[in-house]
């Protein structure tokens, strides 16, 4: 079953990739270079638009399910606002396909009759309308993605405790720069007390989810930004412990996780311990006297100390 914090990382997904392309579109409208063919992976009524796609994304998961109301006024907002988005930019699309397919099969007709004659003036009359319709579909469609960003900032703020939000944010810093300005460090500030602490956030939910690498490079980032904070020096360690054991370091695992047991991580890095316990398990045997740089790790030390944190109540 999908989580929240699952679905609200897939509706930021959606959001910024539909308010890039809502910025493409009007920027080749404005130009006089768009063509029908350019909207149609924008809006839809499939899976391959991606404002349907966020369309479907938010009423799944902030609309009333089984009688049970499962969201929030804001995110309620935000659910209705994107939907009026996804509506009026069907209108554009409308009155697009009006004036560059009914347009030209429109102007090629010839009235045999009075009646006929009088029928092709009034198509014209409408294709000729739609171009007034297009301007004005699209400027309404540009106020309500407006509106729609500022919830989604709004969203985001009443997210942030979740480590999944953060790391989506670093994972598309490209994306967030388009739709905020300042990009991801300006965003962090806001959600967070600084931006040091946005990217310890997003290193947390790498290493919970077994991502050590991307872990370690995040709270670099924390720390050019932040200083050389004792939490984040400690998961540091335990980052670079994991990471050794998965490239085949063991003595290198087993120095690290020594260094990360010294800092005396907290109880709330429990399991970090037991995920450690169990590699430990699969290391095998270490040859003797090679217990990495500075030869102090002690495997058999370390298994002990690592069995009492993972011990610990959280």
């Amino acid at each position: 079953m999908e989580t929240p914090g699952a679905g609200i990382v897939e509706i930021a997904r959606e959001f910024l990739l539909a308010y890039r392309r809502s910025r493409e579109i009007s920027a080749l409208h404005r130009a006089g270079d768009l063509c029908f063919e350019d909207v149609r992976g924008w809006v839809g009524d499939d899976e391959s638009s991606t404002l349907y796609r966020l369309k479907e994304r938010c009423h799944g998961l902030f609309r009333e399910t089984n009688g049970r109301r499962t969201t929030m006024a804001r995110e309620a907002l935000f659910d209705l606002t994107v939907g009026a988005v996804f509506h009026e930019a069907m209108r554009f699309r409308e009155n697009l396909y009006q004036r560059e397919v009914y347009g030209p099969r429109v102007g090629k007709l010839k009235g045999a009759s009075p009646a006929e004659a009088g029928l092709i003036r009034e198509f014209k009359r409408i294709v000729a309308g739609a171009s007034v319709r297009l301007d004005e579909a699209l400027l309404e469609t540009e106020a309500l993605l407006e509106q729609t960003r500022r919830q989604f900032h709004g969203l985001l703020l009443a997210h942030r405790e979740d480590g999944r939000v953060s790391r989506f944010l670093v994972e598309n810093a490209g994306y967030v720069v388009l739709a905020f300005e300042g990009g991801v460090d300006r965003l962090f500030e806001e959600m967070y007390e600084d931006a040091a602490s946005g990217h310890a956030r997003a290193a947390r939910s790498y290493l919970d989810s077994g991502y050590f690498r991307e872990g370690a490079r995040a709270l670099v980032e924390a720390r050019v930004r932040g200083g050389d904070r004792e939490p984040w020096l400690r998961l540091a360690d335990y980052a670079a412990a994991m990471q050794a054991y998965l490239e085949g370091d063991y003595p290198g695992a087993v120095a690290s996780l020594s260094a990360w047991l010294d800092r005396h991580p907290p109880p709330e890095e429990a399991a970090y311990a037991a995920l450690a316990l169990d590699a430990m398990a699969h290391l095998g045997q270490l040859a003797d006297g090679d217990s990495g740089e500075g030869g102090a790790a002690d495997p058999e030390r370390v298994v002990e100390r690592l069995r009492s944190v993972a011990a610990a109540p959280a």
